[in-house]
C-alpha cells in the first residue's frame, strides 16, 4: 500500500485549481510520479475548496471477493494518515484506474469495477450526462494541459507508467539468460548457505559479499552507460556474470551482510549501488523469487535516501509483494509513507559504521606483531621516562604479589630446589 503524503511548501508555491474529472484524472500521475496501472487510488481532500491531502495507491486485487475488506483497508489507511498529520479528510477522490483488456470497451471496465467503488460508499459516477456523458470525459492531450505546465515548472516530471517502472525490477524473461541465471544461484547457495549458517564462517561471508559488491560498483560507475530506461537496465546487466549476482544474492540474505550494504546510501555510492540493486533483483529467476526482497529492499532504500520516492515506493511495494513480513522492508515502507526524513536512518547507519571502523582500527598501545588473548588484559608500561628500556643485565622488575620463598611462588621455588638437592644426592651415592 503506497502513500504519498502532501508536502509542506511555501506560500508563493505554484496553485492551480482543477475543474472536472478529466483534469483531475490528468493530474493523479504528477501527484503519484508515475501513471498508475491496475491501481485503486485514494487522494483525501481538505478544506472548503479541496485542497489535496495524502494519497494512498494499492493495486486492484484480482479476485473480486478480496475487494470489500482492501477498500476498507485503504480508507482507513488514508484517514488515519490524515489525521497523523494534522486533520481528518472533508472527502476523497477515488481514481480507478485500468486499462481495457482486448476487446474491452472503457464503459465496461468501468461497469465490472463498480462493485470495488460501491464497497466504498461512494458516488461512482454522476448521474448528470451533461457533465458525466457515458462514453466519458476526453482527456487533454499529454504535455498541454495547466497541471502538466505548472508541473514542468516546479521541475516535476513523471516517469512512465508503474508497469514500466516494475518491469525494471522483475526477473529475466529470456529463457536461455534465465537458465544461466539459475544454475549460478544453485552453485552459489550450495556453496555459501552452510558457510552462512556456521558461525565461525559466518563473517567471512560477509566480507567477501561487501568485497565483491564494492568491485562491481566500482566497475559500473566507470560505465555510465545509457542515461536510463531498459536500454540502462540491459548495460547493467552486462557488467555483472552470473556468477557474481549469484554469490551477492546469496550473501545478501544474512541481515548484517544486507545492512551493511546499507550504508553505500549517499553521493557517488549511492548511484553505483541503486544500479546493482536493480541488476541482482533481475537476476532472482525461477525458485529463487523470494531472494529478490533483500536487494529490492535496497533499492527502495537509496532511492528513497537519494530524493526518488516514487521510485522507493515500487521497489519497496514489490518487496513487500514477494514477502509481506519482511521487516527492513515494512519499516522503510511505513517510514516513507508517512513522510519522515530518511536523515535520521541515515544518521544511524552512519554511526555503526564509525563504531565498527574504530573497532577494526589497530590500537596505537599495543606493538605490531605482539599477540594478546581475548579476553586478557594488558599491564600497563612500568613508570618512567617515555621510551627508556631496561639495561642488559639488570634484574627484571619483580612482578606484584612475587615474594622470596613465600606464598604460591615461594612453594614452587622450594620444590624446584628440593628436586635438584635430591638428585644431586642420589649421583654422589651411585
Amino acid at each position: 500500500m503506497n502513500k504519498h503524503h502532501e508536502p509542506t511548501g511555501r506560500a508563493d508555491d505554484p496553485r492551480i485549481t482543477l475543474r472536472g474529472p478529466a483534469e483531475l484524472a490528468d493530474a493523479l500521475p504528477y501527484m503519484l510520479g508515475y501513471h498508475p496501472t491496475d491501481s485503486v487510488v485514494m487522494v483525501a481532500l481538505h478544506g472548503s475548496r479541496g485542497r489535496f491531502g495524502g494519497r494512498v495507491r494499492l493495486g486492484i486485487p484480482r479476485a473480486e471477493k478480496e475487494w470489500p475488506p482492501v477498500a476498507r483497508q485503504l480508507a482507513e489507511c488514508l484517514i488515519e494518515g490524515s489525521e497523523r498529520r494534522g486533520g481528518r479528510p472533508d472527502g476523497i477522490v477515488l481514481f480507478l484506474c485500468q486499462d481495457p483488456a482486448e476487446g474491452e470497451t472503457g464503459h465496461r471496465v468501468m461497469e465490472r469495477l463498480r462493485p470495488l467503488a460501491q464497497s466504498l460508499r461512494t458516488a461512482y459516477c454522476c448521474p448528470d450526462e451533461r457533465c458525466c456523458p457515458p462514453e466519458g470525459n476526453p482527456l487533454a492531450v499529454p504535455g498541454t494541459s495547466v497541471m502538466a505546465a505548472t508541473a514542468a515548472y516546479a521541475g516535476i516530471r513523471v516517469r512512465g507508467s508503474l508497469r514500466d517502472m516494475e518491469a525494471g525490477l522483475e526477473p529475466l524473461t529470456t529463457p536461455a539468460a534465465a537458465a544461466e541465471q539459475r544454475r549460478a544461484l544453485d552453485g552459489a547457495a550450495l556453496a555459501l548457505v552452510p558457510r552462512i549458517l556456521d558461525g565461525k564462517r559466518r563473517r567471512e561471508v560477509a566480507r567477501e559479499t561487501i568485497d565483491l559488491a564494492r568491485t562491481v560498483m566500482e566497475r559500473m560507475a566507470k560505465s555510465p552507460g545509457p542515461p536510463g530506461g531498459a536500454g540502462a537496465d540491459l548495460a547493467d546487466d552486462g557488467l555483472v556474470s552470473p556468477g557474481e549476482a549469484a554469490a551477492m544474492i546469496i550473501g545478501l540474505q544474512d541481515r548484517e551482510t544486507r545492512d551493511r550494504a546499507a550504508e553505500w546510501m549517499e553521493g557517488a555510492e549511492a548511484r553505483s549501488a541503486l544500479r546493482l540493486w536493480r541488476a541482482l533483483s533481475r537476476r532472482c529467476v525461477g525458485p529463487y523469487a523470494e531472494h529478490a526482497v533483500a536487494p529490492l529492499t535496497l533499492a527502495g532504500w537509496v532511492s528513497w535516501s537519494t530524493g526518488d520516492e516514487p521510485a522507493a515506493r515500487v521497489a519497496l511495494g514489490l518487496a513487500l509483494s514477494r514477502d509481506p513480513d519482511y521487516v527492513f522492508a515494512r519499516l522503510l515502507h511505513q517510514a516513507c509513507n508517512e513522510d519522515l526524513d530518511p536523515e535520521t536512518l541515515r544518521e544511524c547507519l552512519r554511526q555503526e559504521r564509525d563504531a565498527r571502523e574504530a573497532a577494526a582500527a589497530p590500537d596505537p598501545g599495543v606493538r605490531r606483531g605482539t599477540a594478546v588473548r581475548p579476553g586478557v588484559r594488558r599491564r600497563p608500561a612500568p613508570a618512567g621516562p617515555a621510551g627508556a628500556r631496561r639495561p642488559r643485565g639488570a634484574a627484571r622488575p619483580r612482578a606484584r604479589g612475587a615474594t622470596d620463598g613465600a606464598g604460591r611462588d615461594g612453594r614452587r621455588s622450594e620444590r624446584k630446589s628440593g628436586r635438584k638437592s635430591r638428585r644431586e644426592e642420589g649421583r654422589s651415592r651411585r
